[in-house]
C-alpha cells in the first residue's frame, strides 16, 4: 500500500466511526509500522487540513464535530478502484461499437496517469480484459446528437425505419434514456406524432435532428412501469406468463441466468428445471427458447406453444430428407 492509498484508507477508516480508534488499531487495520501510521496521521491533519483530534481521555482519534461528512479534497481513489474504473471504461469504450471511446478518452487518460503514479501498468490491465461483443447491429451514424439531446434534456425530430412494419416515418420525440441491451443501442422517448412511450432502434434511425424546445419529462416509475417490466426490449406491460421446462443438462446453465427481473425458477427432483417468465410480446422471448432447441419445451400459454412448435417445424422444413 502505498502513501496514498494509506491516506484515503485512513480517512475511510475515521470518517466511518463515531468512536475514537487507538493507534494500535490503525496499525493493525492498515497493516504498517507505528511510525508510518503516525505520519499518515500528520498528513492529514497538517497537509489536508482533516479535522483530526486526539481524544486523551479515551486514547484514540476521531474526526471533530462534522467531521465525518469531511472529504479529501479532489478525486481520491483506492488502487482497487482505479483498476475498476479502468475496467469499466474499456467496457463503455468497446461496446457497442466503441460509440462512447471518445467520449471517455479524457478520464481514460488521467487514469492511466494515476496508474502510472502507482506503478500499476495501465496497458497490463488493458490487455488483461477483453470485451467480446456478439450479435452487434450498426448503431448508425447519430449516436452522439440522440446521447446529446437526451443529456440535454431537448426535443429530436428523426426519420425513422419501423421493423415491424417495414416503412419509414417522420417522429417528434422526447428522448428519456438510452438502454444498452444486448450489446446493441436503443433510445426510450415519448412519441408526439404517437402519443405514447416508445423505444428505438438506433441503426434504424436515418436521421436525427437536435431541437431547441424543451423535452417532455416523464417520471422513472412510469418509464419502467411501461417499458421495463416485459421479457426483451419491447415496450409493454405483461399479459402473460412463460412456463419453461429445461432438461437436466440445460438446468445447470439456465438455473443462474436471469432473463427476467420476476421470473420464477424452480429445480425439479429429477434435475430439470421449471422457469416462469412475464412478457408482453413474444417474438424475442421465443428467439431465446429456441436457442436451447430440444432441451426446453414450453408448457404454457398454448399460443406461445404453438408459435414456438411453428418455428420448429419450418426451420425442419428447411432440412428434407
Amino acid at each position: 500500500m502505498d502513501k496514498f492509498d494509506r491516506i484515503y484508507a485512513m480517512h475511510r477508516i475515521l470518517s466511518g466511526r463515531r468512536t475514537p480508534i487507538s493507534h494500535e488499531d490503525l496499525q493493525q487495520q492498515l497493516e504498517c509500522s507505528r511510525a508510518t501510521v503516525t505520519r499518515t496521521l500528520e498528513l492529514l491533519r497538517d497537509h489536508l487540513n482533516a479535522p483530526l483530534l486526539y481524544d486523551r481521555e479515551r486514547n484514540g482519534y476521531i474526526y471533530a464535530g462534522e467531521g465525518r461528512s469531511w472529504e479529501l479534497p479532489g478525486l481520491w481513489l483506492s488502487s482497487r478502484e482505479v483498476v475498476a474504473l479502468m475496467a469499466g471504461i474499456k467496457f463503455l469504450g468497446e461496446s457497442g461499437q466503441g460509440l462512447l471511446s471518445e467520449m471517455v478518452r479524457p478520464f481514460r487518460m488521467r487514469l492511466e496517469e494515476i496508474l502510472k503514479q502507482k506503478h500499476m501498468g495501465a496497458g497490463e490491465l488493458l490487455r488483461r480484459v477483453k470485451i467480446v461483443s456478439t450479435n452487434t447491429r450498426d448503431q448508425g451514424a447519430y449516436f452522439q446528437v440522440v446521447a446529446d439531446a437526451t443529456v440535454r434534456r431537448k426535443k429530436l425530430s428523426l426519420a425513422y425505419h419501423s421493423r415491424s412494419a417495414d416503412e419509414e416515418s417522420l417522429r417528434t420525440v422526447s428522448p428519456q434514456r438510452l438502454v444498452n441491451y444486448r450489446n446493441n443501442w436503443y433510445l426510450d422517448a415519448w412519441c408526439h406524432s404517437r402519443e405514447g412511450l416508445r423505444t428505438f432502434s438506433l441503426d434504424k434511425i436515418r436521421s436525427a435532428q437536435l431541437s431547441s424546445e424543451a423535452a417532455r419529462e416523464l417520471p422513472e416509475h412510469e418509464l419502467d412501469a411501461q417499458l421495463a417490466h416485459s421479457y426483451g426490449i419491447f415496450s409493454g406491460k405483461p399479459t402473460a406468463e412463460a412456463d419453461l421446462l429445461f432438461s437436466a443438462h440445460a438446468a445447470r446453465w439456465v438455473a443462474t441466468e436471469t432473463w427476467h427481473p420476476e421470473q420464477r425458477g424452480e429445480p425439479l427432483q429429477d434435475g430439470r428445471y421449471r422457469l416462469r417468465v412475464p412478457y408482453a410480446q413474444s417474438a424475442e422471448l421465443i428467439g431465446e427458447i429456441l436457442r436451447y432447441g430440444p432441451d426446453v419445451e414450453v408448457q404454457g400459454p398454448a399460443d406461445l406453444r404453438a408459435a414456438v412448435r411453428a418455428r420448429l417445424v419450418d426451420a425442419l422444413a428447411q432440412y428434407p430428407d
